[in-house]
């Protein structure tokens, strides 16, 4: 299913950790893939408040909290700017599907990167 909202369409996810070589690309893409099914699944579920929301960016998280290991089996971690890349995707996720109050936090509450 194609996304439908142009704004996410258009956006460049984890741009940072693709300008960087410390992140390999086709564990990043993993993590772009990630997001990408949260922007489906918003779609199609339409979370009707945000603790419907936070069950979705939950199930995410916990998908990133998985690809971890291949972070590391790379030579690469999640660590800070990775962190706050993907943490800024995830707002720029809610906040685009109408949920600008978010918690980002709260988004990713679940990690444990």
């Amino acid at each position: 299913m194609p996304i439908t909202n142009e704004q996410v369409a258009g956006h460049a996810f984890l741009r940072q950790l693709y300008a960087d070589p410390y992140y390999p690309d086709h564990v990043v893409d993993k993590g772009k893939a990630i997001l990408l099914r949260l922007c489906r699944r918003i779609e199609a579920e339409r979370p009707a408040d945000l603790a419907n929301l936070y069950v979705l960016t939950h199930a995410a998280t916990d998908e990133f909290n998985l690809l971890e290991a291949e972070f590391e089996a790379a030579g690469s971690e999640i660590e800070t700017v990775a962190r706050e890349e993907i943490a800024e995707d995830f707002w720029f996720v809610s906040s685009a599907y109408g949920f600008s109050d978010a918690d980002a936090e709260e988004l990713i509450a679940t990690r444990e990167w």
